[in-house]
């Protein structure tokens, strides 16, 4: 049993939350308790957990059955009966939450709580860049300024990419927290096409690696259309709508679509220990500090995308 401190809002959240095309899959499990971004401690401790009462810890969302032949093969992430936390069996919109002791990761003495809860989606970030190779030296284009977007932008910085441009469509309160990340090189394509802006930026030269994080399926189109030749685009959004792609054009400049989703175990690891070098750096994806008692105002804060971040406290 995990006693929880912080737990985040996150876009999947607010999709459950309107109820959007691509989360009926948790109908079979409804009702339950949402809230899959989450750290707090260890109140109750199983048989054998590994863990001590009152042990910091984030929490890991998807649980393998470890018996089908993935996670025999000791590849979990494929798992073909995985359940996810918060949004197939209970989740941290809730003081306590149980879950498998092999969820839980250390949380560095030196992170709190509620940067401790952006671990998640920083983790998703971070699988985001390894999915797109990014290397020292690239420019990165990146589509989508919330959460995931932000980690992502702040991922690829830390990859060594040289430049980051970060895209997204008339939402001032995230670029915002882009600015105050550092991320100075912002295109709002409410204000032209994506292709004339990013091109102006990079002097005529197409970027290395596309990374998407809006959902928005049209954005691949756009984002293929500035990427090199045998450039990578990484879809990380989930979409209610299908993709159209131009196979021709596609083909015959050998672009590479890949999909990224949540996060390997070591990849959290990685997470942590990034957090721990300089936990402040991350602290402005966070804009908005509400109780639990004030879930929904903090959910219509970010479907109204007037807020970035949200953190509850149970």
């Amino acid at each position: 049993m995990v006693e929880v401190d912080a737990v985040g809002i996150c876009g999947s959240d607010v999709h459950a939350y309107e109820w959007t095309g691509g989360y009926e899959f948790m109908t079979p499990n409804l009702p339950l308790t949402m809230g899959h971004e989450f750290a707090g401690r260890v109140w109750r401790t199983g048989t054998g957990s590994g863990w001590q009462n009152q042990a910091r810890v984030a929490v890991i969302p998807f649980v393998a059955c470890g018996h089908c032949p993935s996670c025999r093969a000791d590849e979990a992430r494929n798992c073909t009966q995985r359940q996810g936390i918060g949004l197939t069996r209970d989740g941290g919109f809730a003081r306590q939450v149980r879950i498998p002791a092999r969820c839980c990761v250390a949380v560095p003495d030196n992170v709190d709580m509620e940067l401790a809860a952006l671990a998640e989606p920083l983790g998703v970030g971070a699988e985001a860049v390894l999915t797109g190779e990014v290397r020292l030296g690239d420019t990165v284009l990146v589509l989508g300024p919330g959460t995931i977007g932000q980690a992502i932008a702040l991922m690829a910085r830390l990859a060594g990419a040289a430049r980051v441009i970060v895209a997204g469509r008339a939402d001032a309160p995230r670029f915002d927290v882009l600015r105050a990340l550092g991320f100075t090189e912002i295109v709002d394509v409410a204000d032209g096409p994506l292709r004339d802006q990013v091109m102006a930026l990079t002097g005529g030269r197409p970027v290395d690696v596309v990374l998407e994080a809006t959902g928005v399926p049209a954005s691949l189109n756009d984002g293929l259309s500035v990427l090199r030749k045998g450039g990578i685009i990484v879809a990380a959004g989930i979409h209610a709508d299908a993709l159209t792609l131009p196979l021709t054009d596609f083909v015959r400049q050998r672009h590479q679509l890949r999909a990224t989703h949540g996060a390997a175990r070591r990849t959290w690891d990685r997470v942590m220990a990034q957090l721990s070098r300089d936990p402040e750096a991350f602290r402005p994806m966070i804009t908005h500090r509400l109780p639990l008692s004030r879930g929904l105002e903090g959910f219509e804060l970010a479907r109204q995308r007037a807020a970035s971040k949200v953190i509850l406290t149970p």
